[in-house]
This record gives structure tokens, C-alpha cells and sequence, in this order.
């Protein structure tokens, strides 16, 4: 039988929504849906079952226990795709597109659109084709980033990353702010790091960071 956390992340690649948007759209705080997906949390019930159930369009009873099918009766696994949804054509991988805000911070992310990129570009870039809803992209805007980050700038994002994976940059949410930062090992701690030093590394309290993903790789666009 599969785990709460196995279910969870199946669902959400169904959905191709965020562990971000999740939080937000049950109503809960990023560090508990977090907890949700490390595997702390072996049980939903209640208004949070419900919730979430319903925001990945999964099935009640399976979310909670694993039993029956994923899928309620009436959705896609019935041959029924929603209005306007469509494959992606041959030969191409779609990802959702989320929007940034300022200082290179995503208050909670929004998908805004979605693109298509050709399978041997996403191959040249990532080294594999990733599974649907893996990988995120998104636009960045804000000083704290720079020159690694200019406005505008595309960054991919791997979201089957949830945990510290050596020091890198990637998509956290840190007091409810959702934003791309180097997370750094030091010897009193896990410190946040920005770029632009006008920004100065600070170290935040244990367990009020969550991790959403990791950063894989940046496209600019910018004028030559």
C-alpha cells in the first residue's frame, strides 16, 4: 500500500500545481504541507482531507487510505478532458509558467500560462525529460539576485526536490514568501544567501524553511 507522501506527490503531478498554490488553496501554511510530503504526517482527515482532495482533483477515500481509484467518476481517467485542455504535440514537453514577483520573491505562485518546449531542447538543458509537472518555470524580477538573476530571466525548477541537497539555489518558502535563494552550509547553521551584497546572508530559525524545489538551470533575456 502506498504512504500519505507517495499519494500526495502522485496527485500533485496530476494536478501540475505547486506545493506553494497547495498551501495556499487548502488554507494551511507551506511548512505543514511540507510535513505532508516528508512523510511526518501519515494521516489527513477532516476539513484538510476535504480541502485537498478537491484542489488536486483527487479521490477523498484514496487520498486518505489508498483504497479504489485515484481519479473520481466523471474525470479524465473516464475519457473526459477538461474545456480547452489539449496533448501537447509531438515531439514537445508542456510546463506551467509562474509569474515572480519583486526582489526575486514568488508570494505564493501563480501559474500564469504555459509553454512548449521541444523534447530535444528540454533534453539540452536538463539532460532527461522530466515527468508532467516536475518541472516549473519561472520568471524572475528584483535586485536581490543580481547580476546571477536579471528581470525577466527563466528558471527552471525541479520540484521533486523538497530537501537540502547540498549548497545550490532553490525555491523556498521562508516566512511566507516564496522566493529563489543559495542555500549554504556553515558550521553554526543553514544560512540563506543572496547574490547582490546589499543583501546580507542571514540565518533563519530551524524548521522555517521548506523547500520547493531546486533550481536546475537559468535562460536570460536580455538585450546583447
Amino acid at each position: 500500500m502506498t504512504t500519505l507522501s507517495e499519494r500526495l506527490a502522485r496527485a500533485l503531478r496530476h494536478a501540475q500545481i505547486t506545493k506553494a498554490r497547495l498551501a495556499r488553496d487548502v488554507g494551511v501554511s507551506p511548512p505543514s504541507v511540507h510535513n505532508w510530503f516528508s512523510g511526518k504526517a501519515k494521516f489527513l482527515r477532516g476539513a484538510n482531507l476535504l480541502a485537498a482532495a478537491e484542489v488536486l482533483g483527487v479521490s477523498e477515500s484514496w487520498l486518505a487510505t489508498g483504497r479504489g481509484t485515484m481519479l473520481p467518476k466523471g474525470s479524465i481517467a473516464h475519457g473526459k478532458r477538461p474545456v480547452g485542455e489539449r496533448e501537447p504535440p509531438p515531439g514537445y514537453v508542456r510546463f506551467n509558467v509562474l509569474e515572480a514577483d519583486t526582489s526575486a520573491t514568488y508570494d505564493t505562485p501563480e501559474v500564469m500560462r504555459t509553454i512548449e518546449v521541444a523534447e530535444w531542447e528540454v533534453r539540452r538543458k536538463l539532460g532527461f525529460l522530466p515527468q508532467p509537472g516536475r518541472i516549473q518555470i519561472i520568471t524572475g524580477r528584483g535586485p536581490s539576485m543580481r547580476p546571477k538573476l536579471e528581470d525577466g530571466d527563466i528558471v527552471w525548477i525541479d520540484t521533486s526536490v523538497d530537501q537540502y541537497d547540498g549548497d545550490d539555489y532553490y525555491l523556498i518558502n521562508l516566512g511566507g514568501e516564496t522566493q529563489i535563494k543559495m542555500l549554504q552550509k556553515r558550521g553554526d547553521g543553514l544560512y540563506v544567501v543572496s547574490v547582490n551584497t546589499d543583501f546580507p546572508p542571514y540565518r533563519p530559525e530551524p524548521g522555517n524553511v521548506s523547500i520547493l524545489g531546486k533550481a536546475l538551470v537559468h535562460a536570460g533575456l536580455r538585450k546583447f
